[in-house]
């Protein structure tokens, strides 16, 4: 598993069902029968997608809140799988594919000396995938990765909504906020959410799918809203899925 593989980001809501089961999980269940090497889930406290906003509640186990299921493996393995296997399972959806270049991979016992691969073109390694009713291929964008804490804020809220809802006013495809346990920054405090550090300044990443365009043309916004921080970007080739045939005929149109 050491060396050049795929990563497979599936943007969902908690709330997605399949057969009276959570999306998520039905995917990470797929994943383990056909033995791919890593899956997880991450699951944001706030975010926005074509179909709604998802926003900070009191009562998480009562409402929805954005997932994302990340799948690691050789590229055909993830090629296969998300042609097979998410079109079954999704209704809606954003999926997108990026390089990931292995360091380490082991497993109780293993061992194995990590460094860093050679660098190669962008992108150059992504399966290829074919497109159809239920799976448009849409384009190479950007993924952008926002790094804040959590009591920053912009006109007193919290700078994460203010990100979040800029960027859905701006039209862009997608964007989910992830809470961090334990991290430091730019003034190397370190921060932890142990329970007797009440005022606590966690780290928050808000991750951003959309164009290179796009995302470009909200840079500025982010110039003026993230004060201290950190900003990264990943180039990534986009997928959207859609089991309403008439809206993807629609949008194939387009």
């Amino acid at each position: 598993m050491i060396g050049e593989k795929i990563l497979l980001r599936v943007y969902l809501r908690s709330s997605d069902l399949y057969h009276f089961s959570p999306i998520y999980e039905r995917l990470v269940q797929a994943a383990s029968r056909q033995r791919l090497a890593g899956a997880t889930v991450l699951r944001g406290i706030m975010g926005f997608s074509s179909r709604s906003m998802l926003m900070p509640s009191d009562y998480r186990l009562s409402s929805a809140s954005p997932v994302i299921v990340e799948l690691v493996d050789e590229g055909k393995k993830i090629g296969d799988f998300a042609q097979q296997v998410l079109p079954q399972q999704m209704k809606t959806g954003l999926a997108t594919l990026e390089r990931a270049s292995v360091l380490m991979y082991r497993k109780k016992g293993g061992s194995h000396e990590s460094h860093l691969s050679e660098p190669i073109e962008p992108l150059s390694t992504l399966p290829d995938l074919k497109g159809d009713a239920l799976m448009r291929i849409d384009h190479d964008g950007v993924l952008l990765r926002i790094f804040i804490g959590e009591s920053d804020e912009w006109e007193n809220k919290p700078l994460f909504e203010a990100i979040i809802q800029k960027a859905r006013a701006a039209g862009l495809a997608g964007g989910t906020v992830l809470k961090g346990s334990m991290g430091f920054g730019a003034n190397s405090v370190l921060h932890t959410n142990k329970v007797l550090v009440l005022s606590t300044d966690l780290p928050i990443v808000i991750e951003i799918v959309d164009s290179r365009e796009k995302i470009e043309n909200f840079l500025p916004t982010l110039d003026s809203l993230v004060r201290e921080g950190m900003i990264t970007m990943e180039g990534v080739h986009i997928y959207k899925y859609t089991h309403d045939l008439a809206d993807a005929a629609k949008k194939q149109l387009q």
